[in-house]
């Protein structure tokens, strides 16, 4: 009898054991999510400090927002098949995107032949050019420097918290690093990159009598769809890249993700 007793409370122990499990995973679960929102938050909030407010940074702080009070409510949310069905698609697909753009940018395919590089703005802080932007104006500099012959077009108008054109930032840059004035245009009037390639286009035009080609020095996750606008734009382009910094990324694929589903609902 006193076996039966200790085997008929090891096995309530037991239960009661694993009814408890399932209580502890979900709260695990729960606060991992909302301190995830919570350090992801914090770090967008920093980046402040360094690269312009923009598009990029409301999509990564409302989607750290969004982790946060999804954490808040993991435990009735999980019970909604639908959302989380979504959510796994939204997500899977976005990861798929964000590996196709970067795959895509790293593969640069210029021949050192081409009549001039474009390079691409990507925001400056007062007057000084923001470290993307910089990396960008660096591998333009190193093209240079193998391709003597060439021009270099720098493109970008004046924005908010900026207090000259981005072209005349980048010119100044580029001058700083020993490129000679006569050889940079300045194209001030583009706000997209759309703009950036067009007008780059017209000034082109404007100096090249015969057909030309041109390299365009961006970003890798920007790559591809400068590459497509360039395209359509009429410009014979090959590509440069430069590297995204590792606590950028989040930012930048995000934003991008976004900008290549938009080119491909619109052209633009």
């Amino acid at each position: 009898m006193p076996k039966k007793k200790t085997s008929v409370g090891t096995a309530k122990a037991i239960r009661a054991a694993n009814a408890v499990k399932p209580s502890k995973i979900v709260q695990l679960i729960k606060a991992l999510l909302m301190i995830m929102g919570a350090v992801i938050f914090l770090a967008t909030a920093a980046s402040l400090f360094f690269v312009n407010f923009n598009f990029g940074v409301v999509m990564l702080a409302g989607g750290a927002l969004l982790l946060i009070l999804y954490g808040y409510f993991f435990e009735r949310l999980i019970k909604v098949k639908w959302l989380n069905r979504g959510l796994l698609t939204i997500g899977v697909l976005c990861l798929a995107l964000m590996i196709f753009i970067g795959v895509y940018g790293q593969a640069d395919n210029p021949t050192y032949h081409e009549d001039a590089v474009v390079v691409l703005g990507a925001g400056i802080r007062g007057e000084r050019v923001s470290p993307t932007l910089a990396r960008r104006l660096d591998k333009a500099v190193e093209y240079l420097e193998e391709n003597r012959e060439a021009l270099v077009v720098v493109s970008g108008a004046r924005g908010p918290q900026e207090d000259v054109t981005e072209a005349l930032a980048m010119e100044r840059y580029l001058v700083g690093e020993g490129v000679p004035a006569e050889r940079i245009i300045k194209e001030e009037a583009a706000t997209n990159t759309r703009e950036n390639l067009v007008y780059a286009k017209a000034i082109l035009d404007g100096i090249f009598s015969e057909p030309y080609e041109i390299v365009v020095s961006t970003s890798d996750f920007h790559i591809y769809r400068a590459s497509k606008l360039a395209e359509k734009a009429g410009l014979s382009a090959a590509h440069i890249h430069s590297k995204t910094i590792w606590h950028e990324i989040p930012r930048n694929y995000l934003r991008e993700c976004v900008a290549v589903c938009k080119f491909w609902l619109l052209g633009k």
